[in-house]
């Protein structure tokens, strides 16, 4: 039988979503991140589709409780980070509609953050989710990776080559890996991700697919942008590898205490019924939901405030993992 991770605009059953629970990672940010996670959650629940909000403990669920609507389920859960795209089960689909899903090594993200309960969480969802499960022995974050549902993903070197994730892997190896676990059977390699990007280089910070062989891809605003050569680099490969690009601007230059953060709309959730995009209080801010929102005419595009949840590490789509809903095509 073979399986194929879906691409994220496919039908969901429901999104998972990790809610802050350790102020010392957040910081002064931390009041404001949870104010954004939970938006976040609310907007998505009442669209229609089904949320549920992974909480740590009583403390951190009464904190949920203030911030969220009813339409919003809370799940008590045991995790470190919130970022459930990297840490939380990868679903594939066969073509007779057969669910399973898919852990992989994990190390805190090349060993810089080591959490309780980021090891196991994936694992636990998909136990509950009823769904059979498998893990590979290699290190993959879902970040890293980006799919169009034909078998084609994205990645980037920066972070899948990265000697702090699988050293003893080439290229080819990590290729055939991704078309055994995941069913991808081609891989388009971008170069580098943004600058200070917690992750090591993920791709859901830089491209994602928005339709079949169609990459969104960011573009420098301003003469001061500092990921300019990044961007310029990732759209010469993308286009001599033959995929169509459709432009999303930058948020431009954003600093926090000084230093460059790595602020991107391409972070953005799809949605059974919405795009939800992060900004950052940039002037670029209405230009970039209005790219995003040309390329789903058959969704709301909604931007929401997401500083702090960046002064954390990541975005909305770090933060949530769907469920993809049983289907044979998409």
């Amino acid at each position: 039988m073979t399986f194929l991770m879906p691409p994220e605009w496919a039908p969901q059953d429901w999104l998972w979503i990790g809610f802050p629970h350790d102020e010392s990672e957040w910081g002064r940010a931390f009041a404001r991140a949870q104010e954004q996670i939970a938006a976040f959650a609310n907007t998505v629940a009442e669209s229609g589709q089904e949320v549920r909000l992974l909480v740590r403990d009583e403390t951190n669920a009464a904190r949920a409780r203030e911030l969220i609507s009813a339409s919003v389920q809370l799940e008590a859960r045991v995790y470190g980070d919130v970022w459930l795209r990297d840490t939380g089960p990868l679903i594939v689909c066969s073509e007779d509609g057969v669910r399973e899903a898919r852990r992989f090594g994990f190390n805190g993200w090349g060993g810089k953050y080591l959490m309780a309960g980021d090891e196991c969480i994936g694992a636990e969802l998909a136990r509950d989710a009823g769904l059979p499960l498998s893990t590979s022995d290699w290190i993959l974050e879902g970040g890293a990776i980006d799919g169009d549902g034909t078998g084609l993903c994205v990645t980037t070197e920066q972070c899948l080559l990265s000697p702090n994730r699988n050293s003893s892997m080439s290229r080819a190896d990590i290729d055939a890996a991704l078309a055994k676990d995941l069913g991808f059977d081609r891989v388009l390699w971008l170069g580098e991700g943004l600058i200070n990007d917690h992750t090591d280089g993920h791709v859901d910070n830089l491209a994602r697919f928005v339709a079949s062989n169609t990459l969104a891809l960011s573009v420098a605003t301003g003469p001061d942008d500092p990921n300019a050569h990044i961007y310029a680099d990732a759209r010469r490969r993308a286009e001599a590898f033959g995929v169509i690009v459709r432009d999303v601007p930058s948020p431009g230059r954003i600093e926090r205490n000084g230093q460059i953060e790595p602020a991107s709309y391409a972070n953005f959730a799809i949605t059974t019924h919405l795009v939800v995009v992060p900004t950052f209080g940039s002037p670029h801010d209405k230009d970039g939901v209005a790219a995003i929102a040309e390329l789903f005419p058959d969704r709301e595009t909604i931007g929401l405030p997401a500083d702090a949840v960046l002064a954390g590490g990541g975005g909305f789509h770090c933060a949530s993992q769907q469920m993809p809903s049983i289907c044979k095509a998409w």
